[in-house]
């Protein structure tokens, strides 16, 4: 499964809601720098669709807020 996710770094409140059709809104305490923001994105995904860390991969977007994500 691929999702849409828009991710807003440095939010007081970490988590994970819908954005709309197709769209995931995924909140990180994280600072977009060396990769944190990231790793805590796969982190949040992965307990919201209850699957492992490594079944989450970020397929387009490493630096940019909006990515495109593969759940295996």
């Amino acid at each position: 499964m691929r999702l849409a996710v828009k991710v807003q770094p440095r939010s007081s409140r970490a988590g994970v809601e819908p954005a709309g059709p197709g769209e995931w809104r995924v909140r990180v305490h994280a600072a977009p720098e060396g990769g944190k923001a990231n790793d805590e994105v796969i982190e949040l995904l992965a307990a919201h669709f209850g699957v492992p860390r490594t079944h989450i991969k970020i397929l387009r977007g490493a630096s940019s807020p909006k990515k495109i994500v593969e759940i295996v």
